[in-house]
């Protein structure tokens, strides 16, 4: 099934804390892209998917995460036994948010930093194969990449068809494009390799798989102008979003309900056959993940009336807010007070703020 309309939080980590426990930024307090000092980091004590797992059934699923974290600092040196502290049994990734280098950064394994020269959307991709192969009950795998995430560059020749580009830094910097591309390529070949490794072992047709972004593009390569990565306009929070398995009934469907990256929370633990995880939820930590299933199973066409995104930062700068849909109409409410409203549905570049005129009954119904 692929989602058309399918909302992210404008930065990563913000969305990352979302899916991992289904609760909103305001619930969280991860509004922004964690790193330096004034970043609000995820609680530890927060509920997650592998914990939920591990308490609904002791020892029954085996629980990673490979490739970035990106919701703690890196600093003291004992955070990086956070992602297994927070319920994965294993974890092998960049702790950080940005690689600076693609060929030359560190890789955190159950706490233990490590140099690494290889390619590092091969080295994730080689770290999931080696992973699954191990594991003798089912799995549940976060996979996080950081292609297509800058800086560009020019990825490893046989992993894409753009063979004419220069790797100079001046060459990336004049036209950012082809090598955005060449990384979502290269993301494509090594997907592709960990499909073959699967069905090699027998594992691939009976694994649901979910492939999302989480936020939209680099202001460098985003496709339309506007507001992109950061912001809460449509270029910054829609994100590509799939989900493909033997859980989906009648297969290579498009979905236009309203999802929020927070709803794979839910999704997950339905997939893993916990239907009734809410019972498992503290009161005091409300749960915002509405399930994907009824959709997956064809049994309803939509799960949520409205979706709902967020961005704040410590200082507050231009550009922090919410923003709200439903299948019409969108507002956006900037924390300086401004408001932008459209009709999204027939305006999704959002050129034509309704505010700026005189709203009619059913604007004015939905703007309220």
């Amino acid at each position: 099934v692929r989602f058309k309309n399918a909302w992210s939080n404008p930065l990563c980590s913000p969305t990352r804390a979302g899916i991992l426990t289904g609760r909103y930024s305001f619930r969280t307090g991860v509004g922004n892209a964690v790193g330096g000092t004034t970043s609000a980091v995820l609680d530890t004590a927060e509920q997650t998917i592998p914990r939920m797992l591990n308490l609904m059934a002791p020892n029954t699923f085996a629980k990673a995460n490979i490739g970035k974290w990106h919701l703690h600092l890196p600093t003291p040196k004992s955070n990086y036994f956070f992602p297994n502290q927070m319920g994965y049994d294993h974890f092998e990734g960049n702790f950080t948010g940005v690689l600076n280098s693609y060929t030359e950064w560190d890789k955190v394994t159950n706490g233990v930093a490590t140099k690494m020269t290889n390619y590092a959307t091969t080295e994730t991709a080689d770290n999931a194969i080696a992973w699954v192969k191990k594991q003798n009950k089912p799995f549940f795998l976060w996979l996080a990449f950081n292609a297509p995430h800058s800086p560009f560059h020019l990825p490893p020749l046989n992993l894409h068809s753009f063979k004419n580009l220069s790797s100079a830094d001046t060459a990336i910097t004049n036209n950012p494009k082809p090598y955005f591309k060449a990384a979502m390529e290269s993301l494509d070949h090594e997907l592709g390799r960990i499909f073959d490794s699967l069905k090699v072992i027998n594992q691939f047709e009976n694994t649901d798989f979910i492939f999302i972004g989480d936020n939209g593009d680099d202001a460098m390569v985003a496709q339309n102008t506007g507001g992109a990565k950061g912001s809460v306009y449509q270029e910054g929070v829609s994100v590509p979003f799939l989900i493909s398995g033997p859980s989906v009934t009648n297969p290579n469907r498009v979905s236009d309900a309203l999802v929020n990256t927070q709803d794979l929370f839910a999704t997950i633990l339905e997939l893993f056959g916990f239907m009734e995880w809410q019972q498992w939820i503290s009161l005091s930590k409300p749960v915002d993940s509405k399930s994907l299933m009824p959709i997956l199973k064809e049994i309803q066409s939509d799960i949520r009336p409205w979706v709902f995104t967020e961005v704040f930062k410590i200082p507050t700068v231009s550009g922090d807010g919410k923003a709200m849909r439903n299948k019409e109409y969108k507002m956006i409410d900037f924390d300086n007070g401004t408001q932008k409203y459209f009709h999204i549905s027939s305006d999704p570049t959002e050129n034509n703020d309704l505010l700026k005129g005189t709203l009619n009954s059913i604007e004015l119904e939905n703007y309220n």
